[in-house]
């Protein structure tokens, strides 16, 4: 079985602790059910990723060296 979330082109995702998440949400003043969203059987988010939590993914950028965004993970 291929596991996708490994494949070169899908950019990293990880699931940010509590405390780090209450400082993205500060820093852009936003609630954690206004981010996007991000559906949990998403093959590229990590397996411990569970509903209600808050996943960083990192993406390669041209005109930034890397692009950071925000997602919430639903059901």
């Amino acid at each position: 079985m291929v596991d996708e979330s490994q494949h070169e082109l899908v950019p990293d995702h990880t699931v940010l602790p509590e405390d780090e998440v209450e400082d993205v949400l500060e820093e852009y003043d936003v609630e954690r059910t206004s981010l996007p969203k991000i559906k949990r059987r998403d093959p590229a988010l990590p397996d411990d990723a569970e509903p209600g939590d808050v996943v960083k993914v990192v993406r390669d950028s041209r005109t930034t060296d890397e692009a950071i965004v925000y997602r919430l993970v639903i059901e």
